[in-house]
Formats: structure tokens, sequence, C-alpha cells
């Protein structure tokens, strides 16, 4: 049964996927790089029976791959960005497949100058990305599979669609919490998985606390820039793009226009609201 680790792009997910890496993965919760491939990324080529030469047929494969892929009496960490809604009458996963989620929430003023670094787009065109309801991450390969396609949909039907999903349990993280509660969200975050998987083991303090600490954002910081990163970008020069950029130092006061926040703030104003961004 799969558990995912759920977002919008540039929310924390790596961040809670390295510390899960660190915590599940390692003796003593001390991180590295190479951990991470214990969480990989669905979808996925690595993850695809046979090729998908469209979207819709891509879509159509996503609960028959999880099913091939994935046993349902053992448990495995997914990395999504995929929304839960349906595209052209596809679901993306049912609770025959999967046993719970993480979720982790973002304000969408402090992504959209994420996206821009990571996805090299500039401001209006993450702004688009963002309130686009058919918006995706789509990347085909040379002979034209495009089995990794990735429907993201807007941010706010995005985190609409995990949130209000009733098929099965998913807690939800906001990434603000994180920096504020670390220690108590990371806890959350175990005893949830624990109780997904029926073990309700007690959290081992002392590994918690190694993970937490070897997964601090200038610990990632200063891993990529002296080994590289595997999950970072390239810009349209082919220059490397730092994967973990900003982090919590992200803040949209300083950085975006009042007319775009403004107009953010506008778009998405009853998330931010129930989110208390507002």
């Amino acid at each position: 049964m799969i558990i995912w680790i759920a977002s919008y792009p540039k929310s924390g997910n790596t961040y809670v996927r390295s510390f899960l890496s660190a915590y599940y993965f390692s003796k003593k919760g001390k991180f590295d790089f190479e951990l991470l491939l214990n969480i990989k990324q669905f979808p996925a080529l690595r993850y695809s029976s046979k090729k998908a030469y469209t979207f819709m047929d891509a879509a159509s494969s996503w609960i028959p791959n999880q099913k091939n892929f994935f046993k349902k009496e053992e448990f495995y960490f997914l990395k999504t960005h995929s929304s839960l809604e349906e595209y052209f009458g596809n679901k993306f996963t049912t609770s025959s497949e999967t046993a719970g989620a993480i979720y982790i929430i973002r304000d969408p003023r402090n992504i959209i100058s994420s996206m821009c670094n990571h996805y090299s787009l500039n401001l209006d065109e993450a702004y688009a990305k963002m309130t686009d309801n058919n918006s995706s991450l789509s990347f085909k390969t040379a002979d034209g599979d495009c089995s990794n396609f990735t429907f993201l949909g807007s941010w706010s039907n995005h985190y609409r669609s995990w949130k209000n999903d009733i098929n099965f349990k998913t807690l939800i993280v906001k990434y603000e919490d994180l920096r504020d509660n670390t220690h108590e969200e990371f806890r959350k975050i175990l005893n949830f998985i624990e109780n997904l998987k029926g073990t309700n083991n007690e959290i081992n303090e002392e590994k918690m606390i190694n993970s937490i600490n070897s997964t601090s954002f200038s610990n990632l910081k200063n891993k990529e820039k002296l080994y590289g990163f595997g999950e970072s970008a390239v810009s349209k020069d082919g220059k490397s793009i730092n994967f973990f950029n900003l982090g919590f130092n992200n803040k949209w006061e300083k950085f975006l226009s009042k007319e775009l926040s403004d107009k953010i703030r506008d778009q998405f104003l009853n998330d931010l609201k129930e989110l208390k961004y507002e």
C-alpha cells in the first residue's frame, strides 16, 4: 500500500521526504542524498508497464501501474505532485492502492518565487501556471513517451482535491509549521504514519532529533553545494539551478510587488483565510 508524500510543486515535499528517509532508512537518523532513493516519485517512467504517447494514455495507466508495481501487503512511500482531481475521468489513485497521504501546503505567495527559480519562469508565467485549471508537468522522452505526465490543475484545486478526499486518511501539514514547530510537526507526521501501518510504534526521540538536525535547510543546501543534487533543474542556457535556494528565508513580502501579492491574495482569498495565511 502506498503512503503519498504529496504537494503542489515547491511546497516543501523534498524537505519532508528527506526527514522521512533519514528516520526510516538510516540507522541513526543521519541524512544522505542517497537515502532519498527510498522515496521515489510517481508518476515516473520507471513505474510504467508500457509507454504512453498521449496524456490520456498516461492518466489511464496511473492506477494499473500502482497495482503492478506496489504490493498491497507492503508499505511504500511515494512522492507526488499530482492533483487528486480526475483527468478526463481517470482517477489518480483510490483506497485500494493507497493507505493514506501526507499533504504539504505552503503559502502560494512564497511558492511563486520558488517556481520562478526552479522552472526558469518569470513571475507572470508562474502566476499563470498556478491559476491554470489545466496546468500540468509533462516531459516527453525522445521517443515520445510521456508516462510521467503529472496533472496539477490550479494551486487551489490541487490543495482542495487532497484536503476534501474521503477515500483515505490525509494529514495536512503546513510548511510554515515545519519551521515554527519543527519537532511537534514531525512527531505528528511519524505518529500518523505508524497509525496508517497499524504498528503504533513509539517514536525514537533520539533518531527523530538526528533526522531533524541532519535535514535542516542549511545542511541540505551545503550538501547540494558540495556534492550536487540529482533533482536540481537546468536553466535554459544549460546552467545548473540550485534546488535548495531560499527555503524558509523565502518571504513574499521581500520579493513580490504589492500589485502581484494583492493579485494572488484576491485569487486565492478563501484558501488563504482557511489556512490562516491572510
